[in-house]
């Protein structure tokens, strides 16, 4: 596998976790929470949200050792007491990221779609790489393990008296989420191939 294509799986990968991270960001702000505005993190800059380990050393790991791409940036903060309707605002601010992702997904798998028989096959695969990388993203975080966002859309379903373990699920679950990564994988790779069909009409 070349370094070249490494390379430019990571570039896609890091802007598209930092768009995911700025969307919760906005729509956090967008509900009454200003903190992450007032902590700079609503940036494009890469300097504000990269996180050594997995924006870079995770996603390179799993790409040369598993042949996807799979890693995170700094969550945008927030504050769910600025928050009016902290149950609902809570699972709109957590379903903004993986909807961002799809979003960019269909945008570039339709301009893939309607391109695909006359473009180059560097275009083809700049483009193929940003929808696959796109959906990954979106898939992995809807599961409900913390810290992902799967996590803030069905814990908060739960019942007050299980309060204490949500908070054991969100103490233990990066351990548990970093071994998913690897354990899981095999059971939702085939969905990305569905889903990118779905998109662009193609085959990956």
């Amino acid at each position: 596998m070349s370094i070249l294509l490494i390379i430019f799986a990571l570039v896609i990968l890091i802007f598209s976790i930092i768009l995911h991270e700025v969307s919760h960001g906005y729509v956090a702000d967008y509900l009454g929470d200003p903190t992450a505005r007032i902590a700079g993190r609503l940036t494009l800059n890469p300097i504000k949200h990269i996180d050594p380990l997995g924006s870079i050393i995770m996603p390179i790991m799993t790409f040369m050792l598993g042949g996807f791409v799979f890693g995170w940036a700094k969550p945008v903060p927030y504050n769910p007491y600025n928050i009016k309707n902290r149950r609902q605002g809570e699972f709109l601010i957590a379903i903004a990221g993986p909807a961002s992702n799809l979003l960019i997904a269909i945008i570039f798998g339709t301009i893939l779609r309607f391109t695909f028989a006359s473009a180059g096959d560097n275009f083809v695969t700049i483009l193929s790489y940003i929808v696959l990388i796109n959906i990954t993203l979106a898939i992995f975080n809807l599961i409900p393990l913390p810290p992902l966002d799967g996590s803030k859309l069905v814990l908060p379903l739960l019942p007050n008296q299980y309060g204490p373990l949500r908070q054991t699920l969100e103490r233990i679950g990066p351990f548990f989420t970093l071994i998913a990564v690897f354990i899981l994988w095999q059971f939702i790779f085939p969905v990305v191939p569905w889903v990118f069909h779905l998109f662009t009409g193609i085959h990956p």
